[in-house]
């Protein structure tokens, strides 16, 4: 955990939490235990709400979720609502789905907080991209992947990362956030690199009960994702350590969880 503080106003607390890719199980006991002290909770849309169900009765719970590609409150907004009850309740969790410093806001927050003199707490979360393991991808592997690009599909100005010209160059796995409305781009650069064939994965709703994994080669993701209406909350993986997780599936199903009815994973 990581805190800044002012030595006068130590009662005033911010707590930024990563709850974890959606599995309640997944959150670690330091969130947990601030979850149980709290005053306040400001959580996001895609925290698991069980995890509300450890908050003291008299806690104040406020919803200040963002979906995709659907802005309902403003960061501003969330800003000011930090402010108003961490210098009135002190005590307040600000609860993120995944890690609040991955494509979370979570570092403009503490910002915020820090420039209000109110002391703040960080206490990192699983992010999606880990869902990959529980399905049987690894991040990297010796000889097959050399590294991890960790890309958002959606920038401030509504664009894809250019860097993805760059890790598709790569022998590193590419993991792309908030990318469901850039399929077809995506899946161009890949083809346009010649790298149309590479193993793909969308894994929807990753560690809950409801996941499913679409997997198909970069050049079909826009088809493909279509054809099984696959949407948001999703995480989209490109790289040979998605053949790795297909190897594993067929030569041990008896003993992996999660599996996925599509058999054909690579097929043109």
């Amino acid at each position: 955990m990581t805190h800044f503080f002012n030595k006068n106003k130590r009662n005033t607390e911010l707590y930024i939490i990563g709850a974890g890719p959606g599995d309640p199980k997944l959150i670690t006991l330091a969130a947990l235990d601030a979850i149980k002290s709290a005053k306040v909770i400001l959580y996001d849309h895609l925290i698991n709400n069980e995890l509300l169900n450890f908050a003291k009765k008299e806690c104040i719970k406020i919803f200040v979720g963002k979906k995709a590609y659907r802005h309902t409150i403003k960061q501003e907004e969330i800003h000011e609502l930090i402010r108003f009850y961490s210098l009135s309740t002190g005590n307040v969790v600000r609860l993120k789905g995944g890690d609040p410093y991955i494509f979370g806001r979570g570092y403009e927050e503490l910002q915020y907080a820090i420039a209000h003199d109110i002391r703040v707490t960080y206490i990192p979360g699983i992010s999606s991209m880990q869902t990959l393991g529980i399905n049987q991808i690894p991040l990297t592997y010796r000889g097959v992947s050399d590294g991890i690009w960790a890309l958002t599909g959606t920038r401030s100005d509504g664009s894809l990362s250019a860097d993805l010209y760059l890790a598709v160059k790569s022998k590193s796995t590419v993991v792309i956030y908030m990318g469901m409305s850039k399929l077809s781009e995506i899946a161009s650069i890949y083809i346009n690199a010649g790298k149309g064939n590479l193993p793909a994965c969308i894994i929807e709703n990753g560690s809950m009960p409801q996941q499913r994994l679409l997997f198909c080669q970069a050049k079909n993701l826009k088809i493909a994702a279509t054809e099984k209406k696959f949407s948001n909350p999703a995480v989209i993986v490109i790289g040979n350590v998605v053949q790795l997780g297909n190897s594993i599936i067929e030569s041990a199903p008896s003993l992996i969880n999660h599996l996925d009815e599509n058999k054909n994973f690579f097929e043109d």
